[in-house]
């Protein structure tokens, strides 16, 4: 704050006042209309002055009436600016006032307080003023570190924004959720303000250029899916083709294998477009049912007539199952002759009664052929030799041993019996074989 120096009509400066040094708000300036004389006067020519720390200062002219009502009149003209500042400083602290406008309102009037036309405590409210406009200058600053951080956030926001929208483009490949995204951020973009024109020009080009490296990429993915969809669209019809053709087949096994082949090679061939890929499907399902279908009825007519030959096969098998191999071989081995010769022109039956059926007749076969077997094995010629060869060497040496001592000579019959004994337990052990058979 400065006022005027009256011996060189230059402003001097004003020291700011202690109590904004201390932090503490200005004393209150007093009205002047109450008791104008206390701060100014008007001499017998008219002139006006107001009292200053520096002396009197001429501030005007009075001749419109008494000396009184001229004082009056220039106390309420420093009251309308006390008011004025007073304004401005309640506006400031409420927050709801321009700090900006403040500080410039504050700053024209304490520029101006010097040769103000006014009379009252002009030194309270210069240092009124100088609270006011230290204020606004805080205001302003905080204001501005307000804007600064508003803006670093910003800054930060669009580039998280800006890179979240590159690794979209470079690595995702989940289209339409990764499309969506990069619509909730464009969104989120236009509502991010503070920036400068700058910086956000430099980080909208990464944001648009991600935008569209994504949508290249997307788009190549979408060209080449439609190709191979039109690949497997083709491939699709030449199986459709095939399975309607042999739809017609009375080859039920080999045609049944084939259509399991074709349901592989339909779900390699991928996915056809959209707008057709059921129509096939439903075509190629058609031709499948109407085959199988024809082979169900035909195995239907068949699983009839096999369920009577099954009837007819286990009347079969209660009369196998009397068979007493034991008893009379020949005349089972003859009745077994008889069944399995029924058994074969019966014909088939249901597949699910084959094992335990056939298992059954088994059971008689192995029966009747264990029988032949044992009785081979007891009458085989061979075994028959064995033991006669084996009991004419024990005779051969007993008599032997007999002779021996008949001639007084004791160690050769000796001998004899031992070996007679040897080639004993051999008879006893082959005959002992033909009669386990």
């Amino acid at each position: 704050m400065a006022q005027e120096n009256t011996s060189t009509g230059t402003p001097a400066p004003h020291p700011v006042p202690h109590a904004l040094h201390a932090g503490h708000a200005a004393p209150p300036v007093p009205p002047a209309e109450p008791t104008p004389s206390t701060w100014g006067r008007i001499d017998d020519e008219g002139t006006v002055y107001v009292l200053t720390a520096e002396g009197e200062r001429a501030v005007g002219v009075w001749q419109a009436g008494s000396p009184d009502e001229g004082l009056v009149h220039y106390a309420r003209r420093f009251d309308d600016v006390r008011t004025e500042v007073e304004l401005l400083e309640t506006r400031l602290i409420s927050g709801a006032g321009d700090p900006k406008h403040a500080l410039s309102s504050a700053t024209q009037i304490r520029d101006g307080l010097a040769e103000a036309a006014v009379v009252g405590d002009v030194a309270a409210l210069a240092a009124r003023l100088e609270y006011v406009i230290a204020h606004a200058e805080k205001a302003l600053a905080a204001a501005k570190a307000e804007r600064e951080e508003a803006r670093a956030a910003a800054v930060a926001r669009k580039q998280a924004l800006a890179e979240e929208a590159e690794k979209i483009a470079a690595e995702s490949t989940q289209w339409k959720a990764a499309g969506d995204r990069l619509r909730t951020i464009l969104d989120e973009w236009k509502t991010v303000k503070g920036v400068d024109r700058k910086t956000d020009d430099e980080l909208w080009k990464r944001f648009s250029k991600a935008r569209e490296a994504f949508n290249r990429r997307r788009g190549s993915h979408f060209a080449e899916l439609d190709k191979q969809r039109a690949s497997a669209k083709q491939r699709k019809e030449e199986l459709i083709a095939e399975a309607e053709a042999i739809s017609e087949s009375e080859d039920w096994g080999e045609t049944t294998g084939r259509y399991k082949d074709l349901m592989t090679e339909w779900k390699a061939a991928g996915r056809a477009p959209k707008d057709s890929d059921e129509a096939l499907w439903q075509r190629f399902r058609a031709a499948q049912d109407k085959f199988f279908a024809r082979r169900s009825a035909v195995f239907s007519e068949r699983d009839a007539e096999f369920g009577a030959n099954a009837a007819r096969k286990e009347e079969l098998l209660v009369e196998a199952e009397k068979i007493d191999a034991a008893a009379n071989l020949e005349a089972a081995k003859s009745a077994l002759r008889r069944i399995q010769e029924q058994w074969d022109e019966i014909g088939k039956v249901p597949r699910e009664r084959i094992r335990e059926l056939d298992g059954r007749l088994k059971a008689v076969q192995d029966a009747v052929k264990a029988a032949e077997d044992s009785r081979w094995r007891r009458t085989d010629p061979e075994a028959q030799a064995r033991a006669a060869q084996f009991r004419e060497r024990v005779e051969q040496f007993e008599s032997q041993a007999a002779k021996a001592r008949a001639a007084g000579d004791e160690r050769r019959a000796k001998k004899a019996d031992e070996q007679a004994a040897q080639w004993r337990e051999w008879l006893q052990a082959a005959e002992a074989a033909i009669a386990d058979r």
